[in-house]
């Protein structure tokens, strides 16, 4: 591997998080590492750049023909104009209790998923899409709609940076309520570790695509939550109800491992079915699949 493998795919190492603490640098780093990377995979055919351009169809006007693009690449392309080109996203972030788990080395869900919102609307801002971001709980904490200004960016840079996570977890009537707020259709972005009843968190998530809006779910899960390999005897506690329970992991690891198997399953099923792009997305894991899940998406919108 060459020395700038290895300096893109660092920066793309959750591992960075711990090592700098200003929140705007992490996510300018991030997104930097994915683009280089981006160049250098199967998949550099995906732009990130989104020029104003384009391929001509039957029907459009000559006059919005760009003839130096023509005489360039001998292909015909039309100019897109701002309504055309910008896109609206709404991003919204689980910042619940549960949110705060982290075992061992690995950084907690929390600085993971707002390392990653901070990333994914850094890049939303570089492709002169609008984007907004809604914090939740128990409830909706704060709520900016979607715009595309540097100035604003920097508003939910500073949101990220107060987090704390608090409260219970009520997903389902949090993405209702932001359904509700929803009057131009755009692109959902749903960042949590969706602990909470499955039923109710596929119907609102529907309720996102009854009004054609496009959606991605990511969903953070710290590696222990899913291999439930603890080893020895250990008090459990419910980060978000505090309750307690003494148990031995491992006679109840092989149950533990299937009903997360269920739970993780149906949630991708459903969004499947729902024509909802799902990630499961581990703390562990580079900053890059969840990035170029989002620039697959996009890339489909026009």
């Amino acid at each position: 591997m060459t020395q700038a493998n290895l300096e893109y795919k660092s920066l793309l190492d959750p591992s960075i998080i711990p090592k700098i603490n200003s929140l705007e640098l992490r996510a300018r780093l991030v997104v930097e590492g994915f683009m280089v990377g981006l160049h250098k995979s199967p998949y550099h055919g995906f732009s990130v750049e989104f020029t104003q351009h384009r391929p001509y169809m039957q029907g459009d006007s000559l006059k919005d023909v760009d003839w130096k693009v023509y005489g360039k690449t001998e292909k015909f392309f039309v100019k897109q104009y701002e309504e055309e080109t910008n896109l609206r996203s709404y991003i919204l972030l689980d910042t619940s209790r549960s949110m705060k788990f982290a075992s061992g080395n690995q950084v907690s869900k929390i600085e993971y998923a707002s390392t990653l919102v901070a990333a994914l609307s850094y890049l939303m801002m570089k492709q002169q899409d609008a984007v907004g971001l809604t914090l939740y709980a128990d409830r909706i904490l704060q709520y900016l709609p979607p715009k595309a200004t540097r100035q604003y960016l920097q508003e939910i840079f500073k949101s990220l940076v107060k987090v704390e996570p608090s409260d219970t977890t009520n997903t389902a009537k949090c993405l209702n309520s932001v359904a509700e707020k929803i009057r131009r259709r755009g692109l959902v972005i749903i960042v949590s570790d969706l602990f909470d009843n499955v039923d109710s968190i596929i119907k609102s998530l529907k309720h996102f695509g009854y009004q054609k809006n496009e959606v991605i779910v990511f969903q953070i899960l710290d590696p222990l939550e899913k291999s439930f390999a603890f080893g020895r005897d250990a008090i459990f506690k419910d980060m978000e109800t505090e309750e307690e329970m003494t148990t031995q992991p491992y006679q109840i690891q092989k149950a533990y491992k299937a009903a997360m198997e269920e739970f993780i399953g149906k949630i991708k099923t459903e969004c499947l079915n729902s024509n909802i792009d799902y990630n499961l997305v581990e703390t562990s894991a580079p900053f890059d699949k969840a990035l170029l899940s989002y620039i697959q998406k996009r890339s489909k919108l026009y």
